[in-house]
């Protein structure tokens, strides 16, 4: 074995994997090429740190360059550093100030070019095979291919936290109960609302016959012990970049052995909701959003769909082979399941004819025949570190003081079970609950010093099931991953461990370089108002029934500080309701307001109630400009006699409520 030259080692980031094993001395080893990993590398060599990134796969990126083209933003005001530039650089390609949806080869153009700029070199096809450490500190990793990386500092940025567990850095997989952090969302859910059966599905080879066994997609265990922990993860997919147009579109085959009677229970499902005279399209059982005109990115949607539930319950802890082979039963899985919906007779001939016409793209992915390079990992391992994130931090009861980033999005987990419940199939474990945003602690992105000191794991961070669940995005994972290198290169520097960086100057460092480490709530007065002025009763001033996920998009909402939306689920199970206190009785004009967006409900159920009247209800369109819509006209009594109720039944997209307005004339 030679030493690599570290400019020679810069050429590894666009050739094959090396031939021979060779030694690779650096300052920071980033683990890992995903969207957090380039973030990571990037921000240490522009502070003048010698980095070098080891890749299992082919590709950077990870999700973001993997098919998950469509970001989950939770508020992009929280979004700030390296990650907020790396979407104005998506915005810059498509002409925009910024990008929030795109290709994803634009994406992995983009994070390679960084790399480049920056000078650090990747290495592609790295397998670990052994971890070698010097008390608490880790001094060189070993790949299975003899290659062997020596460094000061290592950044953990992969989905699965394999340098970090082969540190000896203790850390959870599974749901945690409800009563070991304190938490209410965590462990089995008593009741699953999201993502669910909506009618009676029989889930026995015989129907009604339990002894028959069960079909394939089902589990046979008990429903549980609602609250309690157990060792199910939240279910994988792949993210579809698939299009429509012709000359771009390739089939998409069925997988090998391809057998319909692995979809049985889907089959029934649609002769169930057929029977029910339920409407049903194709987004009955798939969420679209076009990332471009003609490209998609497709994300699980209803009660079958692409999350292949309780098949991953291995894959945190397994070996390359077996994640192999988890991860092609994940793609023969959803290649069935489009096969089925566009091929059985059972499926509505209206989304049969829709399946169809998509294809995958045949610009995308082209090394792996236009099927996404990157399984979606939605959790795997989590450290058990210095401070462990939960749900308290989320719903901001309990607030760190020394944030590395701010998280965002919803306490969001997908199901992790499809059992048997009173003879039925019933899916477990979706939580959608909407947060505002709050800091994620320092201390989550750092092991107990007694285990390692000169590691960062901000991607399998610590956190619980739930919390994890809102802090797990792409735009996350690049913020903590800047806050990690700028945090390693410090402990460079002072020749300190990662427990004992100067917080204070580390934190002056990062909002010097654009990160967003805190978030304080504008007052209801400062919100924008585009409609007249009037009494205006906010979302927070209604009555509400179900989950509703909360939206604080800066700029976007008419009322208050926020606005909630139904996540495009949960139909007919969701309302808001308002009932203003009228200090002076008179003719009133009501109007709705909302934020539009094109991916907004065309028919939001709104109905107006007045005592000795019938109650009116009218169809609202919210993707219509301006964000206000006339109800009516009105004579109201004083008092509370006035009723309106906004539903998100049979509603063709999100529903979103902010608020309404009273205008007396």
């Amino acid at each position: 074995m030679k030493t690599v030259p570290f400019l020679r080692a810069l050429t590894l980031l666009v050739l094959l994997p090396t031939a021979r094993a060779e030694v690779v001395e650096t300052d920071v080893l980033v683990f890992g090429a995903t969207a957090g990993g380039v973030s990571a590398a990037c921000t240490a060599g522009r502070l003048g740190k010698k980095v070098v990134v080891t890749e299992f796969g082919k590709h950077v990126g990870g999700l973001t360059s993997g098919g998950l083209g469509w970001t989950d933003i939770g508020n992009k005001a929280a979004i700030g550093g390296f990650s907020r530039d790396f979407y104005k650089s998506l915005g810059k390609h498509y002409g925009r100030d910024e990008a929030w949806s795109f290709e994803p080869h634009v994406a992995e153009k983009i994070l390679r070019a960084r790399l480049a700029e920056a000078k650090v070199p990747v290495f592609f096809e790295q397998r670990l095979a052994s971890v070698k450490k010097d008390g608490a500190r880790i001094v060189e990793i070993t790949m299975e291919n003899g290659n062997v990386f020596r460094a000061k500092t290592f950044i953990d940025c992969t989905y699965e936290g394999d340098l970090m567990a082969r540190a000896g850095v203790k850390y959870m997989v599974g749901r945690e109960a409800n009563e070991r952090f304190g938490e209410t969302l965590n462990g089995v859910r008593g009741t699953t609302p999201a993502h669910q059966f909506g009618v009676k599905v029989d889930p026995y080879v015989t129907p009604g016959d339990p002894a028959s066994g069960l079909l394939p997609l089902v589990m046979g265990e008990p429903p549980g012990t609602p609250g309690a922990g157990d060792g199910c993860v939240q279910a994988f997919n792949f993210r579809l970049c698939f299009t429509k147009n012709p000359a771009n579109r390739k089939p998409i085959d069925p997988p090998a052995g391809y057998d319909p009677k692995r979809f049985e229970l889907l089959g029934r499902y649609c002769e169930a909701l057929t029977a029910a005279g339920k409407k049903t399209t194709l987004d009955s059982f798939i969420h679209i959003s076009m990332v471009t005109p003609e490209k998609t990115d497709i994300n699980n949607n209803g009660a079958i769909s692409t999350d292949f539930i309780g098949e991953n319950y291995a894959y945190p802890d397994a070996d390359y082979a077996t994640r192999a082979k988890i991860w092609q039963a994940h793609e023969d899985y959803i290649r069935g399941f489009i096969t089925f919906l566009g091929n059985d007779p059972r499926v509505p001939e209206n989304v049969r004819s829709e399946m169809q016409k998509w294809g995958l793209c045949k610009d995308e992915f082209q090394d792996t025949g236009g099927w996404p390079h990157a399984l979606y990992v939605r959790e795997a391992r989590r450290m058990i570190g210095a401070y462990v994130m939960t749900e308290k931090n989320c719903r901001r009861t309990e607030t760190p003081d020394d944030s590395a980033g701010l998280g965002a999005y919803n306490m969001d987990s997908h199901n992790c079970r499809r059992i048997v419940e009173n003879g039925v199939a019933r899916n477990e474990g979706d939580v959608q609950v909407g947060v505002k945003p709050y800091p994620v602690s320092y201390r989550s992105i750092i092991p107990r010093g007694e285990e390692c000191e000169n590691l960062w794991v901000p991607v399998a961070l610590s956190a619980t099931h739930i919390a994890y669940g809102s802090i797990r995005m792409e735009p996350v994972f690049m913020i903590l991953g800047q806050s990690a290198a700028t945090a390693a290169s410090m402990a460079i520097d002072e020749r300190v461990s990662a427990q004992k960086v100067d917080y204070a100057k580390l934190r002056t460092q990062l909002q010097k370089d654009g990160q967003v480490l805190e978030w304080a709530d504008a007052p209801a007065a400062s919100a924008p108002l585009r409609v007249r002025a009037g009494l205006i009763l906010d979302d927070a001033d209604a009555q509400k029934s179900g989950e509703w996920a909360a939206s604080v998009v800066t700029g976007a909402q008419q009322a208050g500080v926020g606005y909630i939306h139904d996540g495009n689920a949960r139909k007919g199970e969701l309302s808001v309701r308002w009932t203003p206190d009228i200090a002076e009785a008179g003719d009133y004009e009501i109007e709705l307001i909302f934020p539009p967006n094109p991916n907004r409900a065309t028919n939001v159920p709104v109905t107006i109630e007045l005592p000795g009247k019938p109650a009116q209800t009218l169809k609202i369109n919210e993707r219509e400009a301006g964000g206000a819509k006339l109800l009516g006209k009105f004579t109201l009594a004083k008092g509370k006699g006035l009723t309106i109720t906004l539903s998100n039944a049979d509603t063709d997209g999100y529903v979103v409520a902010d608020g309404i307005l009273l205008r007396k004339l």
